[in-house]
């Protein structure tokens, strides 16, 4: 994970791009992991953790009927959350992030724990849109899923 955060660390940096987080199922791990690099300050905007329903919808202007519709964890809402990210910090990447690190949300059969939705906007338009779902025990999950976030940022970066 580390290896892959420097890396779009150094392409952000190289780019003068600079990125901002909305997170609810990790928690403000992505940016906690994104502030570690050498020169952090020069890409990294920000972040809001977003866990609870009522800041999606009163910070970030998600509209109740469709979390209601489609669930907190959904790749509707996740893209909702990156779209209301952009009126609340000023950077060139706004990537959000909802899912199930552990029971207790909106699990089905269909969409189990582990299920993660990652939404990520460039400059006002889709830079990536995925859902996956990890293994493993809450943490490990999370930390699947800052990586994999990771990994698109320096896939679609390249």
């Amino acid at each position: 994970m580390k290896e892959s955060i420097k890396k779009v660390a150094k392409i952000l940096i190289e780019k003068k791009l600079t990125i901002a987080f909305a997170e609810s199922a990790t928690a403000g791990r992505l940016a906690a992991e994104f502030s570690m690099p050498k020169n952090a300050g020069k890409y990294l905007k920000g972040g809001l953790v977003c866990y609870d329903a009522a800041l999606k919808k009163n910070i970030l202007g998600v509209k109740s009927k469709v979390i209601e519709k489609h669930t907190p964890e959904s790749k509707q809402v996740t893209k909702a959350i990156t779209t209301g990210l952009q009126k609340l910090i000023d950077a060139d990447i706004h990537v959000g992030i909802t899912g199930l690190p552990a029971p207790g949300g909106s699990e089905t059969t269909k969409k189990p724990v582990g299920t993660m939705f990652i939404h990520a906007i460039k400059n006002g338009k889709t830079f990536f849109n995925e859902r996956k779902v990890f293994s493993g025990k809450p943490e490990e999950i999370i930390i699947g899923a800052v990586n994999h976030t990771a990994q698109l940022l320096l896939k679609n970066l390249q």
